[in-house]
């Protein structure tokens, strides 16, 4: 309480004219509270602002002070997600929200918020007068052919300098979805047509040159899209304007957690009732972890075993732009909040759900997966052999996951979990006379900490896997207590840059001892630290103890991860010892790239013992996996795919004329025929995701993954002439 007594800091001018402004209409929305949703509770806000105040900068990890700098910080967060593409609020409305700036570690400690009903007024405001523009702009129509272009990069696009420039942005937008969505029409008009007018590549004639003819226009199909954008804007924009105040004040809330790191977030009691739903595995609909992004929503993981990951074409880092039913209209998601963007995807299991989705470097391509429920056998560790002329056989693990069954422990059982999952699959190869192993840790999001150390622990004498520091500095030393090693042979890992958290804690246990040879692109994840689940409900004052309904929960980073070395898988990640081209390298993706994360550090070195067994000599490793992906036809491909896409995804500039749109699509459509000749992409016909799709064997996948068969390569130079194998039968 000493904290929310101190002197109070002058109000600049502009802070207290909007607070005057917003008093009345605080005054105004008090007289109508009966009528308000029953949701929003001013007291209830109140509560909740100063357990922020006081819990953040306690539980969290950094300890971070409640001062103007993370107050700053938070606003930046709020602003971007209350405009996250700049499409509503004018240079002069920030101007004025930008008086708030300093002071919402105030407005918390004092419980007089006033940020969320200001920046909620301000932007109503302006959804209103756009949405009287809609009809306004649509009814003077477009000129198609009249060459214009619109920056769509929310970083690189300004705010509206004022009315006419806010107008002009609209009118660009809109006539940049109405050529869209004409395009379309033409497109299927052509495949109903039986394709009867396409190139030898098989792509629709409409995209073929920039003549006369090609900038005719079809007037009954412009008629159509110039209908479906108009109703499907006043759609979109009456959506926003349904966001209820709390609505407001939560994502305010989440601001500020968010500003003390990524991972720290405030969990209103809708959204604690999703996380519950997700940690408890009841995962129905297509398999997907989403986010919300600066107005996207977009794929963070794809969930083994799911439908998605057996169709084949989301991937993490995609953007859903809208969601259809096999035969509907879509429904365009952007800006929308991941909860109701949810509830669009999901669906009963068996039917069919159309994803517009955005690829990283622009591409975009509808993708139609078939609702399902998770297989669960699909999850689970999984393994098999790898057949080389040179040498005996090689075995391959999959680990998806390091899954725990926690509740069935608690029950008293013994739950499935990967380490005996891994166990019993590393004694299956052992017996078919494997002479080295490839761990595969591709897209490993991470799971239980137990289990890092415990698979760890199968391949090393005991000994230190890693050290854990909480929020007060002490240091928890967590080892491997069984000396005795399930494999002791030559052993290969496999990271990109979706290897995360537990996957990134044994990659690098085994690199710092000297046990596995790394390979994968440039860097895993980065994410160094932990959370805990904080319910607010059970951290009240005792003055305030059941006075009001659910105050949702925190998610607080408290502890840090380091390796046995002493440096931090925290934001850098694992380097690999073998780095290769990699698909993913143009993406900036990883813990670095996330607004506010915990930097790297260092603790001191525990002191281990390197591998005495079987190991690589890195150096040559080094040298001879250069000299293969030199060769390999396909890591070229990724190399030069990846490149084009990396240009393509900095291209935010894009063309909003019939011509030049035209050209962008012809461009994007051979970027992907490209891709798919190098194998680099997965067929996107809708012939191809039918029931009766015939799926290939892990076995006959891994043949053709260059990931995997340079590491078989490696396999043959495995051991330094000092060294000899030791390979346990």
């Amino acid at each position: 309480m000493n904290n929310a007594l101190r002197s109070r800091r002058p109000l600049s001018p502009a802070h207290r004219a909007w607070i005057t402004c917003l008093l009345f209409f605080l005054l105004a929305t008090s007289v109508a509270a009966k009528v308000l949703p029953l949701e929003f509770d001013a007291g209830r806000n109140r509560l909740i602002a100063y357990m922020l105040s006081q819990q953040l900068p306690a539980q969290h990890f950094s300890h971070k002070p409640l001062d103007d700098t993370l107050s700053r910080n938070a606003y930046d967060l709020y602003l971007r997600q209350l405009d996250p593409r700049k499409r509503f609020l004018l240079k002069t409305d920030v101007e004025q929200l930008d008086a708030f700036a300093d002071h919402i570690d105030d407005e918390l400690r004092r419980g007089r918020m006033v940020l969320p009903d200001a920046g909620m007024q301000l932007l109503n405001e302006r959804i209103k007068q756009v949405d009287k523009w809609i009809d306004e702009i649509m009814d003077k129509g477009f000129d198609p052919n009249r060459e214009e272009y619109l920056e769509v990069d929310p970083k690189k696009r300004q705010w509206a300098a004022d009315r006419d420039a806010l107008y002009d942005r609209w009118r660009r937008i809109l006539k940049m979805q109405v050529l869209s969505t004409y395009l379309d029409l033409m497109e299927e008009q052509v495949k109903k047509a039986g394709s009867a007018e396409t190139r030898e590549d098989g792509t629709p004639a409409l995209q073929e040159s920039e003549s006369a003819e090609s900038r005719a226009i079809d007037s009954e199909l412009w008629e159509q899209a110039m209908a479906k954008v108009k109703k499907r804007n006043h759609t979109y924009l009456h959506r926003l304007l349904q966001e209820t105040r709390q609505e407001h004040y939560n994502r305010y809330f989440d601001a500020v957690a968010r500003a003390f790191d990524p991972h720290t977030t405030y969990m209103a009691p809708t959204s604690r009732e999703d996380f519950d739903i997700h940690m408890s595995g009841s995962l129905e609909g297509i398999g997907a972890l989403l986010r919300e992004d600066d107005g996207h929503i977009k794929v963070v993981r794809i969930i083994p075993g799911s439908a998605a990951e057996r169709q084949g074409q989301l991937q993490a880092e995609d953007i859903i732009l809208s969601v259809a039913e096999k035969d509907g209209d879509p429904v365009d998601i952007t800006d929308m909040r991941i909860r109701d963007a949810v509830s669009y995807i999901r669906g009963p299991k068996g039917t069919e759900v159309r994803l517009t989705v955005q690829k990283p470097d622009g591409r975009k391509v509808v993708i139609p997966i078939v609702r399902d429920v998770v297989q669960i056998e699909e999850t689970y560790v999984k393994s098999t052999l790898l057949k080389d002329s040179k040498q005996d056989p090689i075995g391959y693990i999959r680990v998806p996951s390091f899954y725990r069954d926690f509740s069935a422990t608690r029950n008293g059982g013994k739950g499935r979990n990967v380490t005996d999952d891994l166990r019993r699959e590393l004694y299956k190869l052992k017996e078919q006379g494997i002479s080295g192993l490839i761990l595969d840790l591709r897209n490993n999001g991470g799971g239980a900490l137990t289990d890092a150390v415990e698979i760890s622990g199968l391949f090393l004498p005991g000994g230190p896997v890693v050290q854990v520091r909480n929020s007060q500095g002490m240091i928890r030393i967590l080892e491997d207590e069984d000396t005795n090693v399930a494999w002791d042979g030559p052993m290969i890992v496999l990271v990109n840059q979706f290897s995360a958290s537990a996957s990134e804690i044994l990659a690098a246990a085994l690199q710092d001892y000297g046990r596995a040879l790394i390979i994968g692109g440039a860097h895993t994840h980065g994410k160094g630290v932990v959370q805990a689940i904080m319910d607010l409900n059970r951290n009240l004052p005792l003055l305030h103890l059941k006075k009001y309904d659910d105050l949702g929960a925190l998610k607080v980073t408290i502890q840090k991860f380091y390796r046995v070395n002493g440096k931090s898988t925290q934001l850098q990640g694992v380097t690999p010892d073998v780095v290769v081209p990699s698909g993913l390298d143009y993406l900036k993706s990883g813990e670095k790239y996330m607004d506010y994360a915990l930097p790297s550090d260092q603790v001191e070195n525990v002191g281990y013992h390197k591998w005495r067994g079987a190991r690589f000599d890195i150096g040559r490793a080094r040298s001879l996996g250069a000299v293969w992906v030199e060769k390999s036809e396909k890591f070229q491909a990724i190399r030069e795919e990846t490149e084009k896409a990396r240009v393509r995804s900095e291209q935010t500039r894009v063309a909003v004329f019939l011509a030049g749109m035209k050209k962008e699509r012809r461009e994007l459509e051979q970027a992907r025929e490209e891709a798919r000749a190098a194998g680099l992409l997965a067929e996107d016909h809708e012939q191809e995701f039918t029931e009766n799709k015939e799926e290939k064997s892990m076995a006959a996948k891994l043949e053709e993954d260059p990931f995997v068969q340079v590491a078989l390569y490696l396999m043959e130079g495995k051991v330094t002439e000092e060294q000899t194998a030791s390979t346990a039968r």
